[in-house]
């Protein structure tokens, strides 16, 4: 059974800490998650269970466990999961959180160690996201929560909140997830813009996650002039804001005097930070204490989705999701964003180092993982493990996956442009994003499973939560572009297109499986639809009259999600894809594309790109013709686009383009043809690039710029590391198990 680690992270110790991990099971392992036990040594951890993925016989496929760890100061921890019961004692110190529903809402109760009973009243169909909270007695009523509050650019009224019924995200006895979809009204603008919350509550903890999501629902665009959410806390002796990056500065306000920081591009510019961003920066949090209790607001990731804003005084805490006369936030229709702050009730007593803790530990919480073998031992993930480990290989990876451009900014953290792009025109001037072009997510999924390092896995969080939002079309005039994922364009969505050649969901899946957030399944889901839509437009009806990878990344998105599902939905026009790629071969000869009106080119790249999705079929449903086209066309590969003098492809079949090629795509179709055939002449042809790449080992850039409405640090695409990382670990694990060297 696996053993479930955590690293050494905090100096402190924390007992009872919150904790989550995913991961993959062997099929036939269990049928029910809730055997799943959790043992640190003989003591029983308190945790809950739930399956998001199934294999067909029912068995579990992936589990997904919350629980309880008492971390020690400055060391790891080993966790035992067991999948036979032990025992089944009550553990220590604990108090099961509980969720009842009343007759307009629900109420969330548990237990504090320190501060006593801590409850949560919610109502439906609020103008207030509370409508009561309390800690050991004292109660705060709906009055003393506002907002969020949203107003435009150029209008004097803020939009009026409206919540909508609230519903059950996830419910168990260590946390409870509540969410709702609402309203902001204007009657100024006459707007009607949706906007999702949802409430996370951990067993014991006197604190509560709150989740803002805004969704430009309107054909226009959405200038945000300021988004707030005000707690009136009365009598405050001392008020605090308090950032870090290294070291937390504060600045402390007595008798309640006014303090305020607000994070935006020149402050960006001017503090150095060496930690990558998406693990952490720093923390931005704010309290008023008075003299029986406080409250101290922290907002996730606030330097990263600048501009942010927090000020504290005798009236209480403003915490600013978007401060006034901070640059341009502006949401193109259809575009969303997600903010995300902790809400911490605390006695008078409380220091504020232990404030300062909590806040740190929000922003870069304890990360559970599983050690490789166990990854491997599943048996669902492609052939990315190999038996020897190789420095120059591993380096070449992680440095390919750090090396990335990182932009800061509300609406592009979690993504990075593209230079070459940019400088080709294609935003008509402006920065170009990738829009998680080629799946970067999925990238960094399998790097984590690999190797085990837990950035790998904040990478991905970071960016699928942009991608989730930014980078999908929530609402549009033309149902076609609904749920769909947007090319990479100018501002993210700008001028945009939706092809099937660039959406993908294996990223989200991984997503959906690590942090068992159902909103990556449901935006999986949402681009598998839009491309069956796309399918079936003109573009796609005449055979041949696209390039290999259109419908060769749809049928890698639709293999996926029948990989998930188990749904015939999604295999049906994957053997459309199929029975087109045979007419393709059969009508010109190979997979040519058009290029200029008159030409048809080879372009090994997208030919690979066609051959791995065709192979990820095949698994599934292996089959002797689909086989014999998949190395037809490797072998054409080689035969017309393998220039023996440089050991190398050239990039496209066209006089203008036959340079050498430096995309290692291709070894993904060689070494699939090595796994087929067992035949090291494919790895023969493919060292040429091989070694070229592991030459190119990418550095990581700390310059930073501003750019729009970003602030940039280094140049260099995420989609470097999303296109080479299965060809280039696939590749290493054959030549591995042929006992072939690159050197």
């Amino acid at each position: 059974m696996p053993v479930i680690q955590i690293e050494k992270l905090y100096r402190n110790e924390h007992r009872n800490e919150p904790c989550f991990i995913g991961f993959p099971l062997p099929e036939g392992t269990i049928f029910d998650p809730e055997l799943a036990a959790l043992y640190c040594g003989d003591e029983l951890l308190p945790s809950q269970a739930k399956a998001t993925a199934l294999y067909e016989d029912g068995s579990v496929r992936y589990l997904f466990l919350r629980f309880l760890a008492d971390m020690p100061a400055n060391k790891g921890l080993n966790i035992d999961c067991s999948f036979e019961v032990k025992y089944r004692a009550v553990p220590k110190y604990y108090h099961p959180v509980t969720l009842t529903r009343t007759s307009g809402g629900f109420r969330i109760e548990t237990i504090t160690e320190a501060n006593g009973p801590f409850a949560i009243d919610l109502k439906n169909d609020s103008d207030h996201l509370f409508e009561r909270i309390s800690l050991n007695g004292t109660c705060y009523e709906k009055e003393r929560f506002s907002g969020p509050f949203l107003r435009e650019k150029g209008q004097a009224e803020r939009y009026d909140l409206k919540t909508g019924t609230w519903e059950i995200a996830e419910e168990g006895p260590v946390c409870v997830i509540l969410k709702t979809a609402g309203f902001h009204t204007s009657g100024e603008t006459g707007k009607n813009l949706r906007f999702e919350v949802r409430l996370t509550v951990w067993t014991g903890k006197p604190f509560a996650e709150v989740s803002y999501r805004l969704f430009n629902t309107d054909p226009s665009v959405l200038p945000v002039e300021s988004l707030h959410f005000d707690i009136s806390w009365k009598d405050t002796l001392r008020s605090c804001v308090a950032s870090s990056n290294y070291r937390t500065n504060w600045d402390i306000g007595e008798n309640g005097e006014t303090v305020r920081k607000i994070i935006d591009a020149d402050w960006l510019i001017r503090e150095a930070n060496e930690q990558f961003a998406e693990v952490n920066y720093g923390t931005f949090f704010a309290d008023c204490t008075t003299a029986s209790d406080g409250i101290c607001a922290t907002i996730f990731q606030a330097h990263q989705n600048f501009p942010k804003g927090l000020e504290a005084d005798r009236d209480g805490i403003r915490i600013m999701l978007v401060p006034e006369d901070t640059g341009d936030i502006a949401l193109q229709s259809g575009m969303a964003r997600e903010q995300k702050f902790l809400l911490h009730f605390h006695s008078a007593e409380e220091p504020l180092e232990s404030l300062n803790d909590r806040s740190i530990i929000y922003q870069m919480p304890y990360r559970a993982y599983i050690s490789p073998a166990a990854f491997q031992a599943s048996g669902i993930w492609p052939e990315i493990f190999s038996r020897t480990t190789d420095p120059l290989v591993e380096q070449n990876l992680i440095a390919r996956a750090d090396g990335h451009c990182r932009a800061y900014g509300m609406l592009n953290f979690g993504d990075s442009y593209d230079e070459n792009y940019t400088a080709q025109g294609r935003g008509g001037g402006r920065l170009v994003w990738c829009n998680n072009e080629y799946d970067y997510p999925h990238a960094c999924a399998l790097l984590y499973a690999r190797t085990g390092i837990r950035r790998f896995l904040d990478y991905l969080i970071a960016s699928c939560s942009h991608w989730m939002d930014v980078d999908v079309c929530h609402f549009h005039t033309d149902p076609l572009y609904i749920g769909g994922q947007w090319e990479h364009t100018a501002g993210h969505v700008i001028n945009g297109v939706m092809v099937c050649s660039h959406q993908w969901v294996e990223g989200l899946l991984d997503y959906y499986h690590f942090t068992g957030d159902e909103r990556g399944l449901e935006t999986a889901l949402g681009i598998g639809h839009n491309i069956l839509r796309l399918l079936d437009t003109p573009a796609y009806a005449k055979v041949g009259e696209s390039s290999a990878r259109e419908t060769g990344w749809a049928l890698r998105t639709l293999t996926a999600l029948y990989a998930e599902t188990h749904d015939s939905l999604w295999t049906e026009p994957c053997e459309r894809i199929i029975r087109d790629f045979m007419v393709w071969e059969e009508t010109y000869g190979n997979w040519m594309a058009p290029y200029t009106d008159n030409t048809l080119i080879r372009v090994p790249f997208m030919i690979s790109v066609a051959i791995g999705s065709l192979m990820r079929y095949y698994r599934i449903f292996p089959r002797e013709d689909i086989r014999d086209m998949i190395l037809r066309q490797v072998d054409d590969l080689v035969e017309n686009c393998y220039v023996k003098e440089w050991r190398l492809f050239y990039y496209k079949d066209l006089p203008g383009l036959t340079r050498p090629g430096n995309n290692t795509m291709v070894l993904e179709a060689l070494s699939i043809a090595y796994e087929l055939t067992k035949d090291r002449t494919y790895l023969e042809y493919g060292l040429g690039t091989f070694r070229n790449a592991m030459n190119d080992k990418p550095g990581y850039s700390s310059r930073k710029r501003t750019v729009e409405d970003a602030v940039l640090v280094g140049t260099m695409s995420s989609k470097n590391f999303a296109q080479s990382m299965i060809p280039l670990a696939f590749f290493w694990h054959e030549l591995d198990e042929s006992g072939m060297s690159f050197l």
